[in-house]
């Protein structure tokens, strides 16, 4: 978090600075603010930062990897908006693993490649590129330590960033490190373990360990 506020200090001496967010589910705004309780953590960052100097454009949605966030043209969207000194967070992972979706897999070269296209368009902006890696899930083996989840996808990540010079921020690490200390109990209340009958939109309750609740975001 300091590391973001040191670059939004930077980029808000001029100006309000837009910081986009690209990436998944686990990032995107939600719209069903009372019936369910998932919310992405990219729609709680905004109560972090000054609104007089950092404006929010979260344009990460449900589903989405490297892959399809290109096709559909949702990249080409945050590209026409940016302007010199503008950041984008990239966070994406979780569904290019998707070996059965073509529509959204991307083998691990596919994936250092379209990551390595966005971190040089943005730097044809003159905006600033951010590297997120995935936040963990919640996924525990028998001993009660935390399981890699995302393949190589996380270490593919790390390598582009080394390799382009560009800010990275290792949530899977801090996430992972955070599952571990937590412990495999009290880390449910902060994903989508639901009880039955609370929430309109999933009446029978809800056992998911990749979103998360307001409070895990």
């Amino acid at each position: 978090m300091l590391l973001i506020a040191m670059l939004l200090f930077t980029a808000a001496r001029r100006k309000p600075v837009t910081l986009f967010l690209v990436g998944d589910s686990t990032m995107a705004d939600k719209e069903k603010l009372v019936e369910s309780p998932e919310r992405g953590w990219g729609q709680l960052f905004p109560t972090y930062l000054d609104s007089t100097k950092v404006v929010v454009a979260n344009y990460a949605r449900n589903g989405r990897s490297t892959h399809s966030f290109i096709t559909e043209g949702r990249w080409d969207m945050v590209l026409d908006r940016l302007s010199k000194g503008d950041i984008v967070i990239i966070q994406f992972g979780h569904n290019d693993t998707k070996r059965s979706d073509p529509n959204r897999f991307a083998s691990i070269t596919d994936y250092r490649s379209n990551l390595l296209r966005m971190v040089k368009e943005t730097k044809a902006k003159g905006a600033i590129p951010v590297l997120a890696t995935s936040i963990a899930r919640r996924k525990y083996d028998h001993n009660g330590v935390p399981v890699q989840a995302h393949g190589g996808y996380v270490e593919a990540m790390r390598d582009v960033a080394r390799f382009t010079g560009v800010t990275l921020l290792d949530m899977n690490a801090a996430t992972t490190q955070w599952l571990q200390d937590m412990g495999v109990e009290q880390t449910k209340k902060y994903f989508m373990h639901v009880e039955p009958g609370i929430y309109s939109d999933i009446p029978d309750g809800k056992k998911d360990n990749t979103h998360l609740q307001e409070n895990g975001a």
